[in-house]
């Protein structure tokens, strides 16, 4: 089988491998599509992510979709779960699997993730994809659950307001998320023209350009700022608008990853207002949530997909998603037919 293993900052070479043995309580799956997401990024483009850095040929990719090749579900599409928590520790017993210390994550650390033509995974962390749901759709369920859990943490009131200030596709699914939700208004603020007129399709009631300051936030009669504050784009200046966007006593939520590892902003600001702050660690409990809502038409994750490659030209895939000329960028090992 075709293999993508990243060596290094930019180093992404494609070879043949053989097909691995699924272990007790494993399937084979035949990876169908796998999303590029800004973690992703991080590997690619600086060699590490946060303090994990590369330390032998990997695997990337966490959002993927595919076929399962054996067992009595042979033949089903699934989505691809890509966290394997321990399920012993104390996040785990007290339901947030998302922070267990010892999980196994795909395209991570020494797991390899899902770029390849065939992987092996747990059968309980491959959801069935309904039939509404293309194979690209089903790459695209794992940001959505990472929006779904970003909105969680924001506890937003019924009928509230919400800043979304990032809209990648993490931030535009957050958009249609918060729309389900009832939310009365959203504010959408990214400094590239094209993601700002993709956040208006997908249900911002504004959309700005982040050089125009939080002042462009408040929503229409509001006087005093959102209630909720999402920041989807690892930058300090996202987050010191998010604390500006946001009144006093309401929350942010921090869903981007910062290049350096470091986020600052001003204590002072954060402080008078009295706001509390929630931290997202990729995504919990989050995939029937998410098959349900996509299968149902709450959230449309096609237009999500801009961009389409083979696993061979992977490198170019990488070269896409980092000049963020579109929105997702799926690489297709084994692309669907029918």
């Amino acid at each position: 089988m075709r293999v993508a293993r990243l060596y290094g900052t930019g180093d992404i070479r494609v070879s043949d491998e053989a097909v691995p043995e699924p272990g007790p309580g494993e399937r084979l799956v035949r990876v169908t599509a796998v999303g590029i997401c800004g973690s992703d990024l991080h590997w690619w483009d600086q060699g590490g992510i946060g303090d994990a850095q590369i330390s032998h040929p990997l695997v990337l990719g966490h959002e993927g979709a595919g076929v399962i090749m054996d067992g009595p579900r042979r033949g089903e599409r699934v989505a691809i779960d890509p966290a394997i928590p321990c399920g012993v520790c104390r996040p785990c017993r007290d339901g947030y699997r998302n922070l267990c210390p010892r999980v196994r994550f795909a395209g991570h650390g020494r797991t390899d993730g899902a770029m390849r033509e065939f992987m092996t995974w747990p059968d309980e962390l491959l959801y069935p994809l309904p039939d509404e749901l293309s194979d690209a759709d089903g790459a695209v369920l794992e940001p959505l659950g990472v929006a779904l859990h970003s909105y969680d943490l924001g506890h937003l009131p019924l009928g509230g307001t919400a800043a979304v200030i990032g809209c990648g596709p993490i931030g535009l699914l957050l958009i249609q998320v918060l729309r389900a939700a009832g939310a009365r208004s959203v504010v959408a603020a990214d400094p590239l023209a094209h993601r700002r007129e993709a956040a208006a399709k997908f249900g911002a009631d504004r959309v700005i350009d982040p050089a125009a300051g939080a002042a462009d936030t408040l929503p229409e009669g509001a006087e005093s700022g959102v209630d909720v504050a999402f920041e989807i784009a690892g930058t300090n200046d996202a987050v010191r608008l998010a604390i500006d966007a946001v009144r006093p006593g309401g929350r942010i939520v921090l869903a981007g990853i910062p290049d350096d590892d470091l986020t600052t902003f001003s204590a002072s600001t954060a402080r008078r207002k009295g706001l509390t702050m929630a931290m997202v660690r990729r995504m919990n409990e989050a995939y029937p949530r998410a098959i349900s809502m996509a299968a149902r038409g709450q959230v449309d994750l096609g237009p999500v997909v801009t961009h389409h490659f083979p696993l061979t030209d992977v490198a170019g895939a990488f070269s896409a998603a980092n000049r963020r000329a579109g929105l997702k960028v799926i690489v297709e090992p084994f692309p669907a037919t029918g």
